[in-house]
């Protein structure tokens, strides 16, 4: 049945899905990786595609910005439509001294200034992990490919525009990674409805050093992260 966010059918929509925030990475990953490619979902343009790559059925999805826009889609994707585990494929922004421009992130744990938590009603705070299984096999492959990676904790935030500048700071100096905006709400929706989550995240610019990529570079460059996940999609 398709939900108020997602026009897909049933079967439509693969068990394991790839999941970066914009919809046209999305589109050009799909494009690029996947073989009989059908798109299910293009709701106000958040763009959803089913193909197979190497012979296995996977999906990709765009989430958006922040966490209630990927709580949306994700909560949908695991309680309506049989999807069991959910990939995020995203950029985030360095806030150690030691991580670097295209380097790659593997999330083991999601902090937060959110109080996306709420909602569950716990007698303290959730610390929102990603699943061992999925970060062990990333790793692995992370390994065999040689390329740059970390792994660790990092800050999903509210706030892009943060009026303390010295937010970012205060997290880095707690050992977190790397800045973005949807992992804690990921993390915490698939723990709730008990299905498996990740998020590898390619650096795409640095509050230490202030070195950026481009809007084309997040979009169409970031490959070595998009082949991780494609490979480990179950």
């Amino acid at each position: 049945m398709p939900t108020p966010h997602n026009s897909a059918a049933h079967g439509e929509v693969a068990k394991t899905v790839l999941m970066p925030g914009d919809p046209l990475r999305a589109k050009f990953l799909a494009e690029t990786y996947l073989e009989d490619v059908q798109q299910f979902n293009a709701v106000r343009n958040m763009l959803g595609y089913t193909g197979t790559y190497k012979g296995k059925k996977v999906s990709i999805m765009g989430s958006g910005m922040g966490m209630p826009s990927i709580g949306i889609y994700c909560h949908e994707l695991f309680s309506q439509y049989g999807v069991e585990a959910i990939i995020r494929i995203g950029s985030c922004g360095a806030i150690r001294e030691e991580v670097h421009i295209r380097d790659i992130i593997i999330a083991q744990g999601s902090c937060t200034d959110s109080n996306f938590a709420h909602q569950y009603e716990l007698p303290g705070t959730f610390s929102a992990i990603s699943s061992f299984d999925l970060l062990e096999k990333a790793v692995t492959l992370a390994k065999a490919k040689d390329v740059t990676y970390h792994v660790g904790n990092v800050i999903a935030s509210d706030v892009f525009y943060h009026a303390d500048q010295g937010s970012a700071a205060k997290w880095g100096s707690m050992g977190c990674l790397g800045v973005e905006m949807e992992s804690y709400a990921l993390f915490a929706t698939a723990a709730h409805l008990n299905k498996k989550a990740l998020t590898l995240l390619t650096v795409s610019d640095s509050l230490v050093t202030h070195e950026e990529t481009t809007a084309e570079e997040r979009e169409k460059t970031f490959t070595a992260m998009m082949e991780i996940a494609l490979e480990i999609a179950e």
